[in-house]
């Protein structure tokens, strides 16, 4: 088969199984199975055969996409902040609306900071990466995430900077941080239904909801927050869409001041953002 049946091919099949954006899938997909990039392979002939291993791994890669697998668990790794992180099934697939939780968390100076709920470890392993002076923790309750976490730290050059440690929120760390961030899973229970297949059937269902209301981890961060953050410290966390008046009067009601709701590229609430100011508690 040469390039332009297996490309008219990996359409077909995708748009049969109701993927979106089928045409874009199908030319990541083949690049991949390739070994080439999307760039290297729009220059190449498309009478240009796919040897047996190549069209097998198309076939592989096509039935998983086809599945709902999300294009990043099949190739194994997602761009984040202009870095690549390994990517699994034991972990969320890092999204751009999680950099807008980064970018506000650089807007201020730390030397340390506490990552819970750390996944893959996107958002700690980026703010390190970014601040060479810090060092951070990433907690989660998940032993699969640390490692795929761990890898990506290695990968990053960070084990010098960056721990992971096992355990639910704050229970497994002591001391105080200047920032406390984190992405936990925030998607009430009935709104589970309405995930894509790709999040629904594909993602750790411990990474996208508590159950309930969706607000039980932020709860809980709020309940131990101004335990663990130094003073002038900040604690940052994502939210939904329309979480953003409930979490931010959890934050008030923790004692936390400087309270600001900030908003994605789209306008939509995402991050709430709260300082630890002993003195005005």
């Amino acid at each position: 088969m040469n390039l332009l049946a297996a490309r008219r091919m990996a359409v077909a099949k995708l748009d049969a199984a109701g993927v979106p954006d089928a045409r874009l899938d199908a030319v990541i997909l083949l690049a991949h199975a390739l070994g080439t990039t999307r760039a290297a392979l729009a220059l190449t002939p498309s009478q240009t055969e796919l040897a047996p291993d190549q069209l097998r791994g198309l076939e592989q890669a096509l039935n998983a996409r086809a599945a709902r697998q999300p294009i990043s668990q099949i190739l194994g790794a997602r761009l984040f902040w202009g870095r690549e992180f390994a990517v699994t099934s034991d972990v969320l697939d890092p999204r751009p609306e999680t950099e807008i939780l980064v970018a506000a968390a650089l807007h201020h100076p730390f030397a340390s900071v506490l990552d819970l709920g750390t996944g893959s470890g996107c958002i700690l392993l980026t703010l390190l990466a970014e601040r060479p002076e810090a060092r951070g923790v990433g907690v989660d309750l998940s032993r699969a995430a640390l490692l795929v976490a761990q890898r990506n730290c290695e990968r990053l050059g960070l084990t010098e900077r960056a721990g992971f440690v096992q355990g639910s929120w704050f229970d497994p760390v002591p001391g105080r941080f200047d920032l406390i961030i984190s992405n936990p899973p925030y998607i009430a229970e009935c709104e589970m239904a309405r995930l894509s297949p790709e999040v629904r059937s594909w993602e750790p269902r411990l990474a996208l909801t508590p159950g309930g209301d969706g607000l039980a981890a932020y709860r809980a961060i709020c309940a131990g927050a101004t335990a663990h953050l130094s003073p002038g410290g900040w604690l940052m966390v994502e939210i939904g869409p329309r979480q953003g008046r409930d979490v931010a009067g959890l934050f008030q009601a923790a004692g936390l001041a400087a309270i600001a709701v900030l908003p994605d590229m789209d306008g939509r609430n995402r991050v709430v953002a709260g300082r630890y100011l002993p003195e005005t508690a």
